[in-house]
């Protein structure tokens, strides 16, 4: 909604105009691309009016008479580009929204360079849009995505961090809470566990929410914002909870399709990229390799199949493609009979009356045909998709792993020793038997004895593992 309002130059949409929208561009940098492309769709964007969508960093010719909407996080670099575009003189008129709040220096440059090129009147209104975080489902939301290193479990756990980059990690955390929570119109109560990063987080963001509050005239939380119920009693809790907790979850080999599919295959912001597999015909001697084709699917709120089967056990998934496949089929044969019956010869009764029968179904199957395409597109994405997966389970035995992690996490009894499944030259990558090995070593009662230990260590190693990471989580338990 708030992506909307922005691109209709914020105002909110009217329902029923039936008008046709204004023409504009959207200058985005990769920030703001990061957050619109899991949102709206290209043909979305179209029906509001968007012509064009551009990198603000990029080439970019003059377009004199269109009204652009610029949608840029606030850096230095984008400013100075902005400044350069109104120098320029590329568009008609301007509207900067900054994804996060613009500093008033940062805010005085643009004014600079608006006076000095003369083009105070085209810089029409200037946002802060508080929309520094990526929404991937209804009830699901990431902090970044470009240089998400920088926000990470090692980031914040390395042993060599400085004070001002920890300063800096925490700022950044705090802004996209901060943004979430003014584009929800609400205002949490806040619980953490003390001593950690968490408590570091809650302690800023409250700081921030506070200062918020208590300028009244242009608090984000009263007025005309998009929520109305900032002081109802109903107020969210946002619970914050440091990773350290629980470090053998996100090390855990899944089965469910959604999990799968981000963890085995190339899955980032709803999209997934494949490469397709080239066939087995053998290409004549001397002759180039086939380049391997790069597909990519998006898997979105509106696919269906994927919005029922996300969360399921990955056999039920295959399933499901399959009786998905058997009901296209029959649609598809029954299109086909009708076909052939309106091609009837002879005048007998028998034939004419079959006919008005036919006619009628032919007309509905024709109407469903959009549908039926549609049907037929989601089951390729799935079959690919879920075929990829099946490789890598395949190759890398990971439904073994699964059932053997889930015995180590739920503390039963073990079928077959540890030592054998890591030094199993068949199962899997040496990745897969190092994160084996530590959720072994985090879900333990007491650390397994030195002698033990360099046993495991010695079969690691021959296994190709970098042992580093049980180094580390060695130190922390």
């Amino acid at each position: 909604v708030a992506l909307k309002r922005m691109l209709n130059f914020n105002v909110p949409p009217v329902k029923n105009s039936t008008g046709e929208p204004v023409w504009k561009v959207l200058i985005y940098d990769r920030f703001g691309q990061d957050i619109i492309s899991p949102l709206l769709s290209v043909k979305e964007l179209r029906d509001m009016g968007i012509t064009l969508h551009l990198l603000l960093h990029s080439d970019r010719d003059a377009i004199p008479d269109v009204p652009a909407v610029y949608f840029v996080m606030p850096t230095e670099e984008n400013i100075d580009r902005m400044c350069q575009d109104l120098r320029n003189q590329l568009y008609e008129s301007y509207y900067l929204n900054f994804i996060s709040a613009i500093s008033r220096s940062k805010l005085e440059d643009i004014a600079n360079a608006a006076i000095g090129a003369n083009a105070v009147t085209q810089v029409a209104k200037v946002f802060d849009q508080y929309l520094n975080f990526i929404t991937l489902e209804d009830d699901m939301f990431i902090l970044c995505n470009q240089n998400k290193e920088v926000v990470s479990y090692r980031a914040i756990n390395r042993p060599d961090i400085t004070d001002t980059e920890m300063e800096t990690i925490m700022d950044t955390i705090v802004d996209s809470l901060f943004c979430f929570f003014v584009t929800l119109g609400a205002i949490p109560i806040i619980r953490c566990s003390r001593g950690t990063a968490a408590e570091m987080v809650a302690v800023k963001l409250d700081k921030k929410l506070r200062e918020n509050l208590r300028d009244a005239r242009n608090s984000l939380f009263t007025g005309d914002t998009l929520g109305a119920g900032q002081f109802s009693f109903q107020r969210p809790l946002l619970v914050l909870v440091d990773r350290n907790i629980d470090l053998a979850t996100p090390l855990h080999h899944t089965w469910t399709y959604q999990a799968l599919v981000h963890d085995v295959l190339d899955f980032h912001l709803n999209r997934v990229n494949l490469e397709e597999s080239t066939g087995t015909e053998t290409s004549p001697a001397g002759a180039r390799p086939k380049k391997k084709n790069k597909k990519s699917y998006d898997l979105t709120a509106s696919d269906k199949f994927w919005q029922k089967h996300k969360g399921s056990p990955f056999p039920e998934v295959a399933e499901s493609v399959q009786q998905e496949l058997e009901s296209y089929r029959a649609q598809e044969d029954e299109v086909k009979r009708l076909k052939s019956i309106m091609g009837i010869e002879g005048e007998d009764e028998g034939a004419i009356s079959m006919l008005s029968d036919n006619t009628a179904k032919l007309t509905s199957a024709v109407s469903s045909l959009p549908e039926l395409l549609e049907k037929k597109r989601l089951i390729d994405l799935h079959t690919n998709v879920a075929t990829a997966v099946l490789e890598h389970i395949k190759s890398r035995k990971l439904d073994v792993y699964f059932e053997y992690e889930e015995k180590i996490m739920s503390k039963s009894t073990l079928d077959k020793s540890l030592l054998d499944m890591i030094s199993d030259p068949d199962a899997g990558t040496p990745e897969d038997k190092m994160r084996l090995f530590l959720i072994y070593y985090i879900s333990s009662a007491q650390a397994p004895s030195e002698i033990d230990l360099e046993q495991y260590k010695k079969a690691l190693m021959d296994a190709g593992c970098n042992l580093s990471p049980l180094n580390y989580i060695k130190q922390w338990k």
